[in-house]
């Protein structure tokens, strides 16, 4: 059993799943920002291992957060409705 919620107010899950998005969507920006900073891109990709690496991260982290992110806020925008 849930505790009782009132009308209007985030429920837990939704509180941690929009915690969670926005942390996975910070790390995959400061990674793209140190792609640019470890020396940028070439035709043929970054310039180094650690741009490889960011790069990588950046790349998983940037999708699975927006997704999560959104997903985060249709619940909230929800929950806003739910008496029970």
């Amino acid at each position: 059993m849930s505790p009782a919620v009132k009308k209007g107010s985030m429920r837990r899950d939704t509180r941690a799943i929009l915690r969670v998005s926005t942390i996975i969507e910070s790390i995959g920006i400061l990674s793209a920002i140190g792609v640019a900073l470890s020396g940028g891109m070439t035709v043929h990709g970054p310039r180094n291992n650690f741009g490889w690496l960011v790069l990588v991260i950046a790349l998983g982290c940037i999708p699975t957060g927006t997704f999560f992110l959104l997903l985060g806020i249709a619940k909230w925008f929800g929950d806003r409705n739910r008496t029970d």
